[in-house]
């Protein structure tokens, strides 16, 4: 009986161990996810804000918290990268759409990351439940014992 404890007790540490790991790797990729939508939504707003400044002045993060006023020559070509290095060029509405699109997708694939995670959680807390009452059972029955031999 208390091989068997201990297998039960190893087998669900082992689950508990792999839910945490799929769960920080289904994290780590929804805050991927999130950064991505963050970029391309800031990219969006740039572009609309580009194509309605009268004299294609924006505002050019270069880092540490410090911007540039900048003139854009041509506001409205837009080089975007597709992946894998490939660029294209496209006006900035075209250009502004395929960044929504981009931002739809993302929103879709971080709601069935969510949903995933959420379910995964929950396998993992029916674990560490199982876990906790098999502990329980066995310090019940340690103290039984103690007290028939005691």
């Amino acid at each position: 009986m208390v091989n068997e404890v201990e297998r039960e007790v190893q087998v669900l540490q082992h689950y508990l161990n792999e839910y945490g790991q799929q769960i920080e790797l289904l994290s780590q990729q929804l805050q991927m996810i999130e950064h991505g939508r963050a970029e391309a939504s800031a990219a969006v707003e740039t572009l609309r804000a580009l194509a309605e400044s009268p004299d294609g002045t924006v505002l050019l993060p270069v880092g540490g918290g410090a911007s540039l006023r900048v003139r854009v020559l041509d506001a409205d070509r837009v080089l975007l990268n597709l992946g894998a290095d490939v660029i294209v060029e496209r006006r900035n509405p075209e250009a502004r759409e395929f960044l929504e699109d981009r931002m739809t997708e993302m929103e879709a694939s971080s709601r069935r990351l969510a949903e995933t995670l959420g379910k995964l959680q929950g396998q993992a807390n029916e674990v560490a439940q199982r876990l906790e009452q098999v502990y329980r059972t066995v310090q019940q029955q340690d103290q039984i014992q103690a007290a028939r031999t005691g």
